[in-house]
């Protein structure tokens, strides 16, 4: 098997408290991140080849962010260096990205602005066998969307296995483009997608019925997770495997947490997780999309991917960065005393 690539946009997710008082101590904690990094860094620390595509600007800071991620033991010989700027954005701690709090400062960067017809796919595709990218490099500009769109056409004329992860993130489809727009077109060439119930509407227009998301009800979402799947691989025949992620907060700062895969016309259940407290909610879902990836890539049985990702995807929640720290041989063993 080849390398796993990934491709998106490295960030720095700057975290000031809530309080403010980082005004006074002038202290700013930030982290390196992005959703495909993050995936990228997961399959790294679990033995798996990894290597990562990205924009970034020819400057003494990208030396360092470059090094960073070598000594992850992740291969950067794809990087493109290129414009002006690394994409930014802050959260306060613990916070989730979808949380209304998040702001973006991503606009003009390397990515945004890379262009059609500038990368070298013959050198970008040599020993890969898997690309990996998400609903968010598309959702940062027109001109990154159709980098998407060529870059999945050349990985697909080299039959190189293609996953998506349909994280919906609403305040960066800003150019005049809703989702609805683009995704379908990119989701044509993916063999397996990744997302919940409510992306695949937004994005694919799946239809969920209305008020589900308010029911609380697994049994309901189950069946609904099963109907979505079998009517997104009928859409897009290419798609053999469709994973959902349902994560429910319990209160301010607790969580449920369970997913459904679904191949070869059968749906697959995982344990359900839960915890009172939990510790961060970034890169949760980048971490189970990273071990659906460990398990295809080692042709591992249905239920041992499904048991693995979600495993991993929780064990996320009690990490403190973007990307985790948790070796594979761990992950299991990590949340035996959250199942429920």
């Amino acid at each position: 098997m080849g390398k796993v690539l990934n491709f998106g946009e490295l960030l720095l997710r700057i975290c000031p408290d809530a309080a403010g008082d980082w005004l006074k101590k002038n202290e700013l904690p930030f982290y390196v991140g992005g959703a495909e990094l993050n995936v990228a860094t997961a399959l790294a620390l679990w033995g798996i080849p990894s290597a990562y595509l990205t924009a970034l600007p020819s400057n003494s800071l990208t030396e360092q962010l470059v090094g960073y991620i070598q000594d992850l033991n992740i291969d950067t010989t794809a990087i493109q260096y290129t414009g002006e700027r690394v994409g930014l954005y802050y959260l306060h701690q613990g916070k989730d990205l979808k949380n209304a709090g998040v702001i973006y400062d991503r606009s003009g960067s390397s990515f945004a602005t890379l262009k059609t017809g500038t990368i070298n796919w013959d050198e970008v595709f040599k020993d890969v066998s898997w690309f990996h990218l998400s609903a968010i490099c598309p959702a940062v500009s027109l001109a990154a969307a159709e980098v998407c769109e060529e870059a999945l056409k050349e990985a697909s004329a080299r039959q190189i296995r293609i996953s998506i992860d349909l994280n919906y993130r609403a305040k960066l489809w800003k150019y005049g483009k809703e989702p609805i727009d683009i995704l379908p077109g990119l989701v044509q060439y993916c063999d397996v997608v990744m997302g919940n119930l409510w992306a695949a509407e937004k994005m694919l227009g799946i239809p969920v019925p209305e008020g589900l998301a308010d029911a609380d009800q697994k049994d309901l979402y189950l069946q609904q997770a099963e109907l979505s799947s079998k009517e997104l691989i009928y859409r897009f025949p290419r798609c053999k495997i469709v994973a959902n992620t349902f994560r429910f907060d319990e209160n301010e700062i607790g969580v449920k947490y369970y997913s459904t895969l679904f191949t070869e016309d059968k749906l697959t259940i995982s344990k359900q997780y839960s915890a009172e407290k939990i510790i961060n909610k970034v890169g949760s879902g980048d971490c189970y999309m990273a071990g659906l990836i460990y398990g295809f890539y080692q042709n591992r049985p249905t239920a041992a991917v499904i048991e693995f990702a979600t495993a991993a995807a929780f064990s996320k929640l009690f990490v403190e960065g973007d990307a985790t720290t948790v070796k594979a041989e761990d992950i299991i063993e990590n949340v035996s005393n959250y199942e429920n």
